[in-house]
């Protein structure tokens, strides 16, 4: 790549200046931008500046990324911007997007924005804030076309180019009943445009019943249903089958990459960040990972516990010692195997609740096969360490190999079970399964295992080392 060119994902090096740029000069470069370049910069400016380049946007485009949730600090930026400009800001954004903020917000701050919005603004905000965060109601927005049955093609066409800028997406129109307002059809775009502008609008749909969910759908099986079904977009329908809102693919994505990242940060072992990292302060960083941490901590003395009690047989064969590193990690590594797949599994839902059984099955011979060939590896890694001399472990080298190789199969098809296990028992007891951490699974592991590890060692060296 030539200096003087650039990816097109990449923003261009004439714009990487643009911090030093007056408000005025630096709204009229970023106005120019497209939205994700745009979006970049001023996430990396100060929140001041990033203000003031807010400020000076022309009305639409400024619109248009504080409508992307991508941008940070979004809220913070309509608090500090003047009242006026902050409440038109507010009232031409997407409802959706506008709940969003206002969740994120804190009063009084909060209770001063409410109080400049429009009547629809403030219709729609009270209805969605309604929900529960996890729900489809809290992603959808009330911003959508639907037309009566009795319209023809050409005044639905008609009625889209009148409507198109307020609406969220135009790629489905919802066809209702012109007296009840039940859901009867949904037509696509490409459907209306291909029919004779004299059909009327219910015969252009599809003769089968709507998909729609509740608005308390939660979001996953949101996000399986456009999977299954391959949509842009769903209906939301209240108990009446009247449509109240749409939740979009990519309000989907949105939430399910929020999901994502909660559960990535749950099996690392620490509470769920909103922020990204160099905006996290130091107190809060300590009270999303030393919560965790004190937990894992005492958790591990149970394996020094462990240790004690098993402290003449330490004594008797050190050797045993050399190895506990080894089969622990081992034992761990497969339990956190096991959790992750099953986390997966219940997430997409390729199994139910009462599948644990058959789980517990297949898991059950894995384990033991995977035990055994770490066991091999352990008994060939032990015998040339004692062939070729680079370590003496004794005249009883054959016993030691034995028993380390044994203790490797009953611990990692423990932690193959355990592993498997956790996430449907927290599931059963309304928990995350995605609460089931890698840590969690490590330290669970490691205390059992140090068991399982002597109890084999009494087993195979009683009479010889011990």
């Amino acid at each position: 790549m030539t200096p003087n060119s650039f990816s097109p994902d990449v923003t261009p090096p004439e714009f990487r200046d643009i911090a030093d740029l007056p408000a005025a000069a630096m709204a009229h470069r970023l106005a120019g931008m497209r939205p994700a370049d745009a979006i970049e910069i001023l996430n990396d400016l100060d929140i001041d500046v990033a203000i003031a380049a807010i400020a000076h946007l022309p009305h639409e485009q400024a619109v248009r990324l504080l409508d992307q949730p991508e941008l940070r600090r979004t809220g913070e930026i309509l608090e500090y911007l003047p009242l006026h400009l902050a409440g038109s800001f507010l009232d031409a954004m997407s409802a959706d997007r506008v709940t969003d903020i206002f969740q994120e917000l804190e009063d009084p701050t909060r209770t001063r924005l409410f109080a400049i919005l429009g009547t629809e603004t403030k219709a729609a905000l009270k209805k969605l804030l309604h929900y529960p965060p996890d729900t489809a109601g809290s992603l959808m927005t009330t911003e959508f076309i639907s037309v009566p049955a009795i319209w023809t093609v050409s005044r639905t066409l008609k009625h889209i180019r009148e409507v198109e800028r307020t609406r969220e997406t135009v790629y489905a129109i919802y066809v209702v009943d012109p007296e009840t307002k039940v859901l009867q059809r949904v037509v696509t775009l490409r459907r209306l445009i291909t029919s004779e502008p004299d059909a009327p609008i219910i015969s252009v749909g599809r003769d089968e019943k709507p998909v729609a969910i509740s608005p308390l759908t939660d979001r996953e099986d949101v996000a399986r249903l456009f999977r299954k079904h391959d949509l842009l977009a769903v209906p939301v329908v209240g108990d009446d089958n009247h449509v109240i809102g749409i939740v979009t693919v990519d309000d989907v994505l949105d939430a399910m990459t929020q999901e994502m990242t909660e559960d990535a940060y749950k099996f690392g072992g620490l509470e769920a960040i909103t922020k990204p990292y160099m905006e996290i302060g130091f107190v809060e960083m300590l009270r999303k990972r030393g919560g965790w941490l004190c937990v894992l901590f005492l958790s591990e003395m149970l394996t020094a516990s462990a240790m004690q009690y098993f402290e003449v047989e330490l004594e008797k064969a050190v050797v045993l010692a050399l190895f506990i590193p080894l089969v622990m990690s081992s034992g761990g590594n497969s339990g956190s195997q096991a959790t992750s797949l099953l986390i997966r599994a219940l997430a997409l839902q390729d199994i139910k609740l009462r599948d644990w059984w058959k789980v517990a099955l297949r898991e059950l011979p894995t384990g033991v096969a995977l035990g055994a060939l770490l066991g091999i590896i352990c008994v060939i890694r032990i015998a040339t360490w004692q062939m070729l001399g680079f370590y003496d472990y004794g005249p009883h080298w054959m016993l030691i190999a034995a028993t380390i190789a044994a203790a490797l199969v009953g611990i990692v098809t423990f932690g193959s079970l355990s592993g498997s296990m956790l996430p449907f028992i927290l599931q059963r007891l309304g928990f995350d399964p995605a609460s089931a951490s890698a840590p969690f699974v490590a330290t669970l592991v490691d205390v059992t295992g140090l068991v399982i590890y002597f109890s084999v060692a009494l087993i195979f060296l009683s009479g010889t080392l011990l």
